[in-house]
């Protein structure tokens, strides 16, 4: 009697890898205050759908699923705008400047503008682990920075904010009350007369926060919430800027 064996399922064919990259683009771009209020993973989408639209090699698209490389120096809050923002654009093959200048003219966001653009070396670092601080222009609304006496009171605020050793605060995470120190997370605070830019608002405070991968980020209203402490009174945000990310070695 012959028996048989069905034949063996067909082995499973690996994943194709993606392509080397060849160049590496550093981009820097401006988020204006018209850009659509969208979540990370929307805003994402949009980039991903106008780079790949742009018709440059992008590393990624050559996959059986096109999904361009695309990493982003650090996560911009919903609706926040942005003076310098910072991401790496990876290509299979070299492009010159002048191409991927006109290739990104009609690929970014709505709302979005191309401030500078750099060739960086293949091997240097992941982007997201080069950014050590952001810094924040904080526009109020009145309150104690709407006169001279009220200056000078937020003023002796900061002095004491920055010659603190620590402060100690709560924060919401997943649900729960998280307590964290605030101060190592505030590299410099300054108060400023306001920015028409901003509307023309009584003061501002421009801050550079951290970003300390055990410790976390600090956070604009984090640190006028502080400060309202020490004034006594509160801080009306009016709105908040990101002028630039930083990198180490920066100043």
């Amino acid at each position: 009697m012959n028996s048989s064996r069905p034949d063996p399922a067909p082995a499973a064919l690996p994943a194709r890898p993606s392509a080397d990259p060849r160049q590496r683009w550093r981009i820097a771009f401006r988020r204006d205050h018209g850009a659509p209020a969208l979540e990370q993973r929307e805003q994402l989408a949009l980039w991903e759908a106008g780079l790949t639209a742009s018709g440059l090699p992008l590393q990624g698209l050559e996959l059986p699923v096109p999904r361009p490389r695309l990493v982003f120096g650090a996560p911009l809050p919903v609706g926040m705008p942005a003076e310098r923002e910072l991401l790496d654009l990876f290509l299979i093959e070299r492009r010159p400047v002048a191409e991927i200048r006109a290739a990104l003219a009609s690929a970014l966001p709505a709302g979005h503008e191309l401030v500078d653009i750099h060739d960086i070396w293949l091997g240097e670092p992941a982007l997201p682990a080069q950014v050590v601080a952001a810094d924040y222009l904080v526009a109020l609304d009145g309150g104690p920075a709407a006169d001279e006496a009220g200056f000078a009171r937020l003023r002796a605020a900061v002095e004491r904010f920055l010659a603190a050793s620590s402060l100690p605060r709560t924060r919401e995470k997943s649900g729960r009350s998280v307590e964290y120190d605030l101060r190592p997370l505030v590299a410099d605070l300054q108060v400023v007369a306001g920015d028409a830019r901003e509307g023309g608002s009584a003061g501002a405070i421009r801050m550079r926060t951290r970003f300390d991968p055990e410790r976390g980020v600090g956070r604009p209203e984090e640190v006028v919430a502080a400060l309202s402490e020490m004034v006594g009174v509160p801080l009306i945000i009016a709105s908040v800027l990101r002028e630039r990310v930083v990198l180490a070695g920066e100043s």
